[in-house]
């Protein structure tokens, strides 16, 4: 037991481990870290005119890129239908390609377009936020480890405190008077 105590480093309690959070959590826990951007977040509004071209882009797009105006272009279609297929029309592949595919699925592309930005947002959403529950439960774990650090330390200052008391006593009794060793066995 001696052999313990004989060094000074370990009558130290020193740390093992200096925990630094990382500049992101760090801007997690203090609530100023920026929300996930998302797709409508990404329109340039530096000035009246980027803001005005801006809203107006999205009112379009979000008219053009309904299924409502999908229905509307393929009636539009349609009533160009008898002429392409009249002799001397422009041929039913032409109006396929031309009219049909560019009407109609122009619009529909947008709404799949819409749907999946619509999608992507909520994933980048649940993203942040799943990532803000680990920050969390990181944080409660760091809490619990910084916890048994303590308890670990007060142990560790008592289990010394006995070493150093065992000592202590073991050395005092080598400077006392000699302790008689055990009998000699009989001869015999």
């Amino acid at each position: 037991m001696s052999d313990v105590a004989a060094t000074p480093q370990n009558h130290e309690l020193r740390r093992i481990f200096d925990y630094h959070r990382h500049p992101v959590a760090e801007a997690h826990l203090t609530g100023s870290a920026p929300k996930p951007e998302k797709v409508a977040d990404q329109h340039d509004r530096s000035n009246a005119a980027a803001r005005f071209n801006a809203a107006l882009a999205v009112r379009i797009t979000d008219a053009v890129g309904s299924m409502w105006c999908a229905y509307v272009f393929t009636i539009i279609a349609l009533i160009g239908l008898p002429m392409a297929l009249r002799p001397g029309g422009e041929g039913i592949i032409a109006w396929i390609a031309q009219t049909f595919l560019q009407l109609v699925l122009l619009s529909v592309i947008i709404v799949g377009q819409n749907v999946q930005a619509a999608a992507s947002d909520k994933r980048a959403e649940n993203t942040y936020n799943d990532a803000e529950a680990i920050l969390h439960e990181a944080t409660q774990i760091q809490d619990h480890l910084a916890a048994q650090d303590q308890v670990l330390s007060r142990l560790i200052t008592q289990v010394l405190g006995v070493v150093r008391a065992e000592d202590a006593s073991g050395r005092a009794g080598e400077a006392g008077p000699a302790v008689a060793g055990p009998a000699p066995a009989p001869a015999g």
